[in-house]
């Protein structure tokens, strides 16, 4: 019996799908993909009154993507459906096909797991709405565990479609438009790009070198379902000292890195230091602002008070919203219904979603938009650091996980915020920060403290995240101790 519900993960569905894992037992089976490829064709008919669905279904290089893209095909065609097989893909790629001018299709499924081990997998889903939304999915799982698709085979249809050219294509010619300088804009650049042995490997074959760049310092370019030299993953450390080191070595302008599936990246300077988290927001922030002056930037929770500075420096409005790349993605087109202009969320993670892009997180559009400012600065002597001079960074950083019990972690996790708060307010150097929209924000104000810290619940996992930041040395300890004794107390 598959449990269906364990198999959601927020706005994804994820699993394991490949054994060698010890204490990991496979539940994201062929079996289970076909089922979902049934299932993503009734939903799509039921939401859109529609009969003739097509959907397009593209995967990353994972060692049992193959496997799984084909039982999925199978479970569309199935359905009824017209299937289009892009082969190894990007998620946002995927999105784009819904928007195609020549053939959009009603729908769209990407096969990964992002940045997970090599036996993990998964699947996300798309219409031209954008991607599915934690009810939907919760939804489509529903009709896989009642069975409420179509189990009389239909003979749908299925042809090979190489969208990611296309889709090459039109980051060339935004790129091309936007540096204005022939078709050989990035001539004289210097740009190396890790891609993990994800799918990332695109990107400086097709996109950079047709336009002038010199590529030949790029790192870990070919798909391997091992990833055998790091984790494909920005907020890697590891993996952030592979793409700086290739940076420094190269002597190149720019490093780019991408996670597994493209949907996230982070940069790199000519200097080899990263360009990542706050630093990223602040970076494509201060591009957007000089492009959409007082736009509101929607982050997720755990961004800096410098970077607030930052942006209100540079005449915008920071909105600090919850963790996941859907909620703030959600919570800017909210803001934009309102009335209340915002062209960019952004997550710490390196997920990045511009209104000027249909609010898709496409790790590959957001460093073209940055490769096109590094072209130009470029041209006039200068550097893409350059636009984050004055940007304050902490002098100490921290993030910690405290466990909780498994089988009741979410309300366990709120009874220790709610008695924590409580706690908080009586200290006479902390503040409570609101609004706030996730956990317990605090600004810390004692004179060897001069930081912020947050206690959050996480979005999945049976833990609680401690995030603390510090402008003194040493400051992080203090605030750490504090918290420790406080949370000592609750539990006496």
């Amino acid at each position: 019996m598959t449990n269906w519900k364990k198999l959601q993960n927020g706005s994804d569905i994820r699993g394991v799908a490949l054994a060698g894992v010890e204490g990991e037992d496979i539940n994201l089976t062929s079996e289970v993909a076909n089922i979902l490829g049934r299932c993503f064709v009734a939903w799509l008919s039921k939401h859109f009154n529609k009969q003739n669905i097509s959907v397009a279904v593209g995967h990353d290089p994972r060692l049992s993507s193959g496997q799984l893209e084909k039982a999925v095909i199978e479970g569309l065609k199935a359905g009824g459906a017209a299937a289009r097989d892009c082969g190894l893909a990007s998620t946002p790629a995927m999105f784009m096909t819904t928007m195609d001018k020549d053939t959009p299709t009603d729908g769209a499924i990407m096969i990964t797991a992002s940045h997970l081990p090599w036996n993990r997998n998964g699947l996300k889903f798309f219409t031209p709405k954008g991607g599915l939304g934690k009810q939907d999915i919760k939804e489509l799982l529903e009709m896989a565990e009642k069975e409420q698709y179509d189990k009389e085979d239909k003979a749908g249809q299925t042809e090979p479609w190489p969208f990611m050219d296309k889709y090459c294509e039109m980051l060339r010619n935004y790129i091309k438009r936007e540096v204005n300088k022939g078709d050989q804009p990035l001539k004289g650049l210097d740009i190396v790009v890790d891609a993990g042995n994800g799918s990332g490997g695109f990107f400086p074959e097709k996109v950079l070198s047709p336009l002038g760049a010199d590529i030949s310092g790029g790192i870990f370019l070919n798909p391997d379902g091992h990833f055998p030299n790091h984790a494909p993953n920005p907020e890697s450390a590891e993996a952030m000292m592979a793409i700086c080191q290739a940076v420094t070595r190269h002597h190149a302008d720019l490093g780019i890195i991408f996670d597994t599936d493209v949907d996230r990246s982070a940069v790199v300077d000519h200097y080899g230091d990263p360009i990542n988290r706050n630093t990223l927001i602040a970076l494509i922030g201060a591009v957007i602002l000089r492009e959409h002056p007082g736009t509101t930037i929607v982050t997720d929770s755990v961004t800096s008070e410098g970077l607030t500075e930052f942006i209100k420096a540079h005449g915008g409005v920071h909105h600090r919203f919850k963790r996941g790349y859907k909620n703030v993605i959600d919570e800017a087109i909210r803001l934009n219904n309102e009335g209340q202009e915002c062209w960019l969320a952004i997550e710490t993670s390196g997920h990045a979603a511009l209104r000027e892009n249909f609010f898709l997180d496409d790790g590959a559009y957001l460093v073209a938009k940055l490769v096109i400012e590094a072209a130009r600065m470029k041209h006039d002597g200068k550097d893409l650091s350059d636009l984050i001079q004055d940007l304050k960074k902490p002098a100490e950083s921290k993030e910690r996980r405290i466990k909780l019990t498994p089988e009741r972690f979410g309300d366990e996790g709120k009874e220790i915020l709610a008695r924590f708060r409580e706690k908080v307010a009586e200290q006479p150097d902390w503040k409570i920060v609101e609004p706030n929209y996730e956990g317990v924000r605090v600004s810390c104000t004692g004179e060897f403290e001069q930081g912020w810290f947050l206690l959050r619940l996480s979005l999945h996992d049976p833990v609680m995240v401690l995030n603390i930041e510090s402008n003194t040395f040493g400051g992080v300890a203090i605030i750490e101790e504090k918290i420790n004794k406080l949370l000592e107390e609750l539990n006496s």
